[in-house]
């Protein structure tokens, strides 16, 4: 039997009391503390297995039973570990960042509300992607979500971890407008329109009055979100684009300085993402089947994996949404500028509201698919993401893959990457496929990844989410004024959470008595 693991400065009796305040406050049922308990609760594609690991789990249904465990937490001083459905994969999953913490599991927290006139939605943690589109389809409403590459996760989850779909309201922590929010102390508050008692206009105006605290509950450990509310796109009249392939890794560039105006205009209001030969392939085939060499793929296996999938070396999905008329007059000013650019090929696609829909992430569709990128090495499959924000120019958005290609031959990994527009910036979203069962592997993922965050760094850019074995290097590298940030966040943490119970670590923000917990 594995050793049970304890948070800094608790023992195994005072977890004990812990787990039976829980118990009684929650019931049996809810709470989980057995060895296959915790190991449910790890990260499956961790670099690291030792790490990160819970001594137990709860699994609240209420915002009521929310307020009592954090209040239990806060009498015993236990750490809570809070997640929504633990579908975060390639960033840390369902396990905590500090050993010991009780993960807060609200998967089972699944009401939604659905405002038809106004198309906004109020959902609560355990409402996934699949969840919300089976309700607008069971209810027949004219309205589209925005999925991930991976659609198993929390919607609420996606947004404030800033994740990304690939529709006109793909970024998806923009949409939020209003929250419920538990904090560390139990109490109990609503952002925006919402701390105004009954307010019709909670998810229509995000802001409220006074300070706007909506974003200050992404990516941080200030309180446990337990509703959100979120805009949804109107079912459109038509939707047209292309699908287009580009043949050579320079064409980056002239895809990045023809895609990003047309953006920053509003011809296209979509978020495009440009993704290499791989992030295609690897749905399609595995390495094993074309060669058994060990380092990153010569230039020739890759021509023949491209030839035999007639893939680019790049390709995008750009789409335009709406009224069929703007949409045609769209295509005309969308069709010249990328055949203007010598693509390898364009693929058009059009549809009008009655025709039949095609299930893709730009129709809003739920999919998992993509998932099947972690069987291209074979074995345990995983990844890491690596995905620092760059300017929304082409010849740094080149020059930062050609640094980023060069550390995957270096470290022997085949390069998957893309490249998301934003309206002003480009996400560089570049996966570390590995194969958990092939050591030598494994042991350069931590030194391949620690080298990509520092060139990033010395060239002004910065991660928009990380991993849990990287939150604290990601932190460091905001180091304006000393980490001027880092301490603001912290004294916020300590402002709201003067026992530090509450997620402690996430995003490199610690709770002063847990600050020997950071790595150096």
């Amino acid at each position: 039997m594995a050793d049970l693991p304890l948070p800094p400065g608790v023992d195994a009796q005072r977890l004990a009391e812990a787990r039976r305040a829980f118990e009684s406050a929650l019931g049996s049922d809810k709470v989980f503390f057995e060895e296959l308990d915790r190991e449910t609760y790890t990260d499956k594609f961790a670099v690291d297995d030792a790490l990160h690991h819970p001594s137990g789990a709860i699994a609240p249904t209420t915002v009521d039973e929310v307020q009592a465990v954090m209040r239990i937490a806060n009498q015993y001083r236990i750490p809570i570990w809070p997640i929504s459905r633990g579908k975060n994969l390639g960033y840390g999953g369902n396990a905590p960042e500090l050993t010991g913490s009780v993960v807060m599991d609200l998967s089972r927290m699944k009401k939604i509300e659905f405002d038809e006139q106004m198309g906004t939605v109020v959902v609560e943690p355990g409402v996934g992607f699949y969840d919300l589109y089976d309700y607008i389809k069971a209810n027949k409403l004219p309205y589209w979500i925005s999925t991930p590459g991976n659609s198993w996760g929390s919607v609420m989850g996606n947004a404030l971890d800033r994740g990304v779909g690939y529709t006109p309201y793909g970024e998806h922590t923009k949409k939020i407008c209003g929250m419920e929010v538990v904090l560390p102390d139990g109490d109990l508050v609503r952002t925006g329109m919402g701390a105004f008692s009954d307010a019709p206009t909670w998810q229509a105006y995000a802001y409220g009055f006074g300070p706007s605290w909506d974003q200050m509950f992404c990516q941080s450990n200030f309180g446990v979100v337990t509703k959100m509310g979120l805009w949804l796109m109107p079912e459109p009249e038509s939707l047209m684009g292309m699908d287009v392939e580009f043949d050579s890794p320079d064409d980056l560039k002239a895809m990045v300085d023809t895609i990003g105006p047309l953006r920053r205009e509003g011809i296209l209001q979509q978020s495009p993402s440009i993704g290499n030969w791989l992030r295609a392939a690897a749905v399609l085939t595995t390495r094993g089947e074309w060669t058994d060499k060990p380092g990153a793929l010569s230039d020739d296996v890759i021509s023949a994996i491209r030839k035999r999938f007639n893939i680019g070396w790049w390709g995008v999905s750009l789409r335009l949404y709406g009224r069929e008329e703007v949409n045609k007059a769209s295509y005309k000013v969308l069709e010249k500028a990328i055949n203007d650019i010598s693509p390898m090929s364009i693929k058009p696609t059009s549809w009008v509201k009655g025709e039949p829909l095609e299930h893709t992430g730009w129709t809003g569709t739920p999919m998992t698919f993509p998932m099947q990128n972690v069987n291209w090495y074979g074995g345990r499959g995983g990844h890491i993401g690596f995905s620092p924000i760059i300017p929304q120019d082409g010849s740094k958005a080149l020059a930062q893959f050609k640094r980023t290609y060069e550390r995957y031959k270096e470290y022997g990994m085949d390069y998957q990457g893309s490249f998301a527009f934003g309206e002003r910036h480009l996400t560089n979203v570049n996966a570390m496929i590995f194969d958990k069962d092939d050591p030598k592997m494994m042991k350069g993922i931590d030194p391949f990844f620690r080298r990509l965050v520092a060139d990033a760094a010395e060239h002004g850019y910065g991660e928009y989410r990380t991993h849990l074995d990287y939150m604290d290097l990601v932190a460091k590298t905001y180091d304006f004024n000393d980490h001027a940030m880092r301490r603001l966040n912290e004294k916020v943490k300590n402002a709201l959470d003067p026992n530090g119970i509450l997620a402690p670590g996430k995003s490199g923000i610690w709770p002063t008595n847990l600050s020997g917990e950071r790595e150096a």
